[in-house]
């Protein structure tokens, strides 16, 4: 499989997707313009349009990824404020394509794909930051990226200001609240956990629990 040719294709759907949308029809026609057959088009992204945005997708990611393992010094919470930021900047040049992105994802039968979308990138996130947690913190950490991000790329979205000081303000304040939820809801189930693994010291031996 070619890759340079399906980041061609993707670099020419993105420039007409503002105007039509990531339609199929647009797809047809950014692979008639860089040469490409019906059938290169399906080997490439053989669920079409949806398999494009997932390419895009984790093009993004990797990018995000590489620019945080080349910053080893920062703390974690500055490592995820950089990933978030430079996600967006990556994606400046086609903000109406992600606009129009949402869009796709918010009819019923996209919706799952777009979560799985948003899954990947808060975990290739959280993984380049440098956690390696196992426990209940791996789904937390990831629930309450997702909200950050989601909320921040719907402010950045609507932003006019310059070079978008505001969203970046926005998220700051975002990664701050994150923090102390994060914080209580760890404490919360620690707290539960030892509750629990109290209970079961108190249980006779021979008690089994029922389903």
């Amino acid at each position: 499989m070619n890759e340079k040719q399906k980041d061609q294709l993707l670099a020419r759907l993105l420039l007409l997707v503002p105007f039509e949308g990531w339609s199929e029809t647009a797809l047809a026609e950014a692979a008639q313009d860089i040469g490409l057959t019906t059938n290169q088009t399906a080997l490439f992204f053989p669920r079409g349009i949806t398999d494009v945005l997932r390419y895009y997708n984790q093009q993004l990611d990797q990018q995000v990824m590489v620019r945080l393992e080349a910053s080893e010094d920062l703390k974690v919470r500055e490592k995820i404020t950089l990933a978030v930021r430079y996600r967006l900047e990556l994606m400046t040049p086609n903000r109406e394509a992600i606009r129009k992105g949402i869009s796709f994802f918010t009819m019923p039968l996209k919706a799952s794909e777009g979560l799985h979308n948003l899954y990947d990138t808060v975990d290739s996130i959280w993984l380049a930051a440098g956690d390696r947690s196992t426990d209940y913190n791996f789904y937390s950490k990831r629930m309450l990226l997702a909200g950050v991000y989601s909320s921040t790329l719907l402010y950045w979205l609507e932003d006019s200001s310059d070079e978008y000081e505001k969203t970046w303000s926005f998220l700051d304040r975002r990664i701050a609240e994150v923090l102390k939820i994060g914080g209580a809801l760890g404490k919360g189930i620690g707290r539960l956990s030892k509750v629990a693994d109290a209970v079961r010291g108190l249980a006779p031996k021979s008690f089994t629990p029922r389903c």
